[in-house]
Formats: C-alpha cells, sequence, structure tokens
C-alpha cells in the first residue's frame, strides 16, 4: 500500500485502514520524507549575493557540475528539523533504561554555564594568553576527579570512553617500555563480560588478548586471574562496577596480584555513576580509569554531542600521560602542549588528539559537580544503586535474574529463561516497549548472559516514573503468556517505521539516496 507520496505506508497505518488519510498523517504524528525527496535544487531559504569578478585558485580541482543539495524554503527547512525531532527519543521524552550507559537527565544550568561568552567561543588555536580562565577551569576540573577518585594525575584530553581506555593503555605500554619490558609483556586480560571496546584497544596497539573466564555468579575471581599471570602479562582491563551490574568483591585481592606480577591494573570506568563518592578507584589499587563526562557528570550522551573521557593515572603511570595538560607553576595554570616542554620528571607517551579536549564538558561536568557538590554526587549513586534495585524487587517475580545471589549496583540484569516456551524472544519484548514509549533495554549484553536484557534507570527517576515503568514491563511480561504473539512479533505497531532487518541493514547499508523511478498512473 502506498500513501500520497509513493511511499509505503507506515506503522500503525495498517491497523487503521479504515480511517486512512491522504496524506499519510495521524493527526500530529505526521510523515516526514527525506529531504533529498522533498528539497529542490532550485531553492534555498538563504539570499547569497553573487561574488564579483574573482580569479579562481582551485585549477583542476574547480567543481565543474552544481553541489547537488536539495533546498527548502526557511519555513520547510525548520517544519523538517522540528518533524524529525519528533521521531527521536531521548532522556527529555522519558525513561531511558539504556544499561551500561547511564543515559541521566543533563541539567540545564549545565547548558547555560557552557554557552557563556568565553567558554562557548574559545578555540584552540588561539594564544594561551586569552584564555586563562578556561585554564583554571580545566585544572578545577582535573582536581575535583582527581579527589574523586584518590588518583594523583588525570588526562582530560580524551574524547570518549574508548579513546579514554586507549590512552590509558598507551600509558601502560609507555611504562613497561620504561622498564624496558616492552618486548616480554605483551598479554592483556580481559574479563569474558567486558565491554567489547576492551580487548578492541588492547588488540588495536598490539597487545595480545587473552580472555578470563567468569564465575557462574558474574564476577572475576582472583584464583582465575592468578592462573593466567606471567612475566608475559602487561595489564588486565576490568570494569567495576562490572557489565552485570554487579560490584567487583575481588578487585582489591587482584588489583594487589596484577602488580606483584609486576603488571598494571586498567579499571573500565563506564560504570562510576555507581560509586563516585562512595569508593575511590585508587583505593581499589587502579593504576588507570576512564571516566565518561558523558555519563557520570551529567553532560550531552551520543548524539548531544563530541564526548569526554578523562582518565585519571596513578603514580606509576602519572609521568607519562599524554601532552597537552595543565601544570601547576608557582600555583597558576600552564599548557604543556609538546613533549619537549614537559616539566623535569615526566615522560609523555606522545599526544593522542590534536587539542586540549572538549571545553564545553568540562564546563558542564565541572558546573554538576559544584551544583552537587560531595554529598549530592555521592547521594547521586546511591539514588541510581536504589532505583535499580527497586526496578529489579518489582520485576523479579515475573522476569528471571541470572544473578540472584548478587544485590545490583547501578543496573539489574535479566535473563530470557522466563520467555521460555512462550515463543517471544527478548528482541521481540524490547520491540514491544517501543510501542508502550520507551526506548529499549540494552539487550543481548553482556554476552555471559544468555537473553540478557540490562536496565539502568540512573538516579534522575522519580518513584511514579519508576512505578509506570515498572506497571508497563509487567503488563507486557504477563501478555507474554497470552495467545497474542502479535503483539511482540510483530512489534513495534505504533512507531514511525516497523520493525527493520536491523542483521541485513547492519552488513548491506544504503548510504547514498537514488530518487526512485516515478509510479505509472493506472488508466481509468
Amino acid at each position: 500500500m502506498l500513501n500520497r507520496q509513493g511511499r509505503p505506508t507506515q506503522a500503525g497505518e495498517g491497523a487503521q485502514e479504515a480511517h486512512a488519510t491522504f496524506t499519510g498523517n495521524r493527526a500530529l504524528q505526521q510523515i516526514e520524507p527525506l529531504i533529498f525527496e522533498i528539497g529542490r535544487y532550485e531553492t534555498t531559504g538563504v539570499d547569497i549575493d553573487k561574488p564579483g569578478p574573482f580569479k579562481s585558485r582551485l585549477g583542476k580541482l574547480a567543481r565543474k557540475d552544481g553541489i547537488g543539495l536539495p533546498g527548502l524554503s526557511e519555513p520547510e527547512a525548520m517544519r523538517h528539523y522540528v518533524r524529525l525531532s519528533q521521531k527521536n527519543y531521548g532522556i527529555d521524552t522519558g525513561l531511558f533504561p539504556l544499561g551500561s550507559c547511564t543515559m541521566k537527565h543533563n541539567a540545564r544550568l549545565n547548558e547555560k554555564m557552557a554557552r557563556l561568552p568565553g567558554f562557548s567561543d574559545v578555540h584552540p588555536l588561539q594564544p594561551v594568553s586569552t584564555v586563562p580562565g578556561a585554564l583554571e577551569l580545566m585544572q578545577e576540573l582535573a582536581r575535583y576527579l582527581m579527589v574523586l577518585t584518590g588518583m594523583p594525575a588525570v588526562s582530560l584530553s580524551p574524547k570518549a570512553g574508548a579513546h579514554g581506555e586507549l590512552c590509558g593503555m598507551m600509558a601502560i605500554k609507555a611504562a613497561i617500555a620504561a622498564k624496558g619490558e616492552g618486548e616480554t609483556r605483551r598479554t592483556v586480560l580481559v574479563p569474558e563480560s567486558a565491554h567489547g571496546t576492551n580487548p578492541a584497544t588492547a588488540a588495536l596497539i598490539g597487545f595480545v588478548v587473552k580472555p578470563v573466564p567468569a564465575r557462574e555468579d558474574g564476577t572475576v575471581a582472583v584464583e582465575d586471574v592468578k592462573a593466567l599471570l606471567g612475566p608475559d602479562v602487561a595489564a588486565i582491563m576490568l570494569t567495576n562496577p562490572n557489565t552485570c551490574g554487579i560490584f567487583e568483591p575481588q578487585i582489591v585481592e587482584i588489583a594487589a596480584a596484577m602488580h606483584e606480577a609486576g603488571a598494571y591494573f586498567y579499571c573500565d570506568g563506564a560504570n562510576y555513576n555507581a560509586i563516585v563518592g562512595k569508593a575511590k578507584p585508587g583505593d581499589l589499587g587502579v593504576d588507570a580509569m576512564h571516566i565518561n563526562l558523558h555519563k557520570t557528570f551529567s553532560t550531552p550522551h551520543g548524539g548531544g554531542g563530541p564526548g569526554s573521557g578523562p582518565v585519571v593515572l596513578s603514580e606509576r603511570l602519572a609521568p607519562f600521560a599524554p601532552v597537552p595538560f595543565i601544570h601547576l607553576e608557582d600555583g597558576a595554570p600552564r599548557l604543556v602542549e609538546n613533549v619537549a616542554d614537559a616539566p623535569e620528571g615526566n615522560a609523555p607517551f606522545g599526544r593522542i588528539t590534536a587539542f586540549h579536549g572538549q571545553m564545553g564538558m568540562y564546563v558542564r561536568a565541572l558546573t554538576y559537580m559544584l551544583s552537587h557538590g560531595a554529598d549530592g554526587m555521592k547521594q547521586a549513586s546511591e539514588d541510581a544503586v536504589l532505583n535499580a534495585n527497586y526496578i529489579r524487587a518489582g520485576l523479579q517475580d515475573l522476569m528471571s535474574l541470572p544473578f540472584p545471589d548478587h544485590p545490583s549496583m547501578h543496573e539489574a540484569l535479566f535473563d530470557d529463561e522466563w520467555l521460555k516456551g512462550t515463543g517471544v524472544t527478548t528482541l521481540d519484548f524490547a520491540k514491544a516497549m517501543i510501542d508502550e514509549g520507551y526506548h529499549p533495554m540494552t539487550v543481548y549484553f553482556p554476552l555471559v548472559v544468555h537473553g540478557a536484557m540490562l536496565v539502568e534507570p540512573t538516579e534522575s527517576e522519580s518513584k511514579a516514573s519508576l512505578d509506570l515503568f515498572i506497571a508497563t514491563l509487567r503488563d507486557l511480561a504477563m501478555a507474554t503468556k497470552g495467545n497474542d504473539k502479535s503483539r511482540f512479533t510483530g512489534a513495534p505497531h505504533h512507531a514511525p517505521l516497523r520493525r527493520l532487518d536491523e542483521t541485513r541493514a547492519a552488513r548491506q547499508p544504503v548510504l547514498k539516496w537514488v530518487k526512485p523511478e516515478p509510479i505509472a498512473e493506472a488508466a481509468e
């Protein structure tokens, strides 16, 4: 069935064909084609004067044809992007239960501060002498991060979690090389429950990855780590709290075993939101840990803008922090931009990014810290853990827990054991959540749990918000045992588009729009 624009009917239209509309719209649920389908090459909402006589310096590189981009009038452009924004789900739309992602509320105060003149318009190439306020803010943010983690040094420049992992592991590699062990210590231990970026990062910089098995209770045993240690082991990459939503109970013993063997302990800090103000990674024996400012400290996540993944470093790794970094001289912050300018005793492994990082993220994170204070950040962690356990308690009689003997930290993990015999899969259940107005939780991760459903409510949600979410999932869970499987296998029914073939989309992506052949109208 085609609508007026010759496009396939949208989700939910099949169920309401008796009331089909001429436009394909359903009241405020409006169809919005691609800009290439509605734009016109001869139209633009901007008036640009024709240039005066000039001599082109492009030579053979000069464009010979039109740029080929569609144009819209100003009202059309505004409507197009507003309509697209209404099809998106975000933390301002509702509870965002993505496990291991910490999709928390981004306070508007943070945004207001990030837009202050001097922060919003700072440029990485302007003279350092013109940005003393920015340097002071960076120094204060660094101080907060070091105090919170109990670590003596921090590199602010990494721009995301995986980038932070790369920075920390490169510092470890530099420290090993400085001891003359670069050719022998080539192995990195990575638990089976780790984020996928951990083994990828280690392999990227030349390490050999060796997996560490997860125990039946979802944790890593120090005995299993010791069995893998040897003169070839450089480090372990351990997430804590881990991706099963459990605080690793033997983390101190694991760190001690690594250090005794001459190796280093890298901690994946993606789940730091669960322990801020409660436990200091430095006290646990961590040598390096990245911190996602775009998770833990309420700065925009994912599509909201560039991320930020500072890395805190132990005393053993601090000298190898990359440039650029802030160094205090006579109480004033100085930006060390080149390896040759590093203070005595420092041996930076190089540069991991062109400039200092993301100033807007720094401002937002420090604003969050200042507005919460030490007690507020601690309470945020406590509330995140409380909310996760509240969801767990509200669903555990209907949805099965793979690790019932461990209380949850910041996220509650369910498996698909309770779905056996229903004909409904984890993916079906997640898609049905879309019809109920919720973004699905993280599914099929961590890989050590079959059919995993990982829910992280964060501390942002009220009890009323959690109660509605729990009630919705309870209704869906009870419906799985009914006879109407189409509610799940056909879901989502009410989203802008029906269920997509995600495997095919990943393996055969369509990256360029091609104008379709015109559809001939049938003769009367």
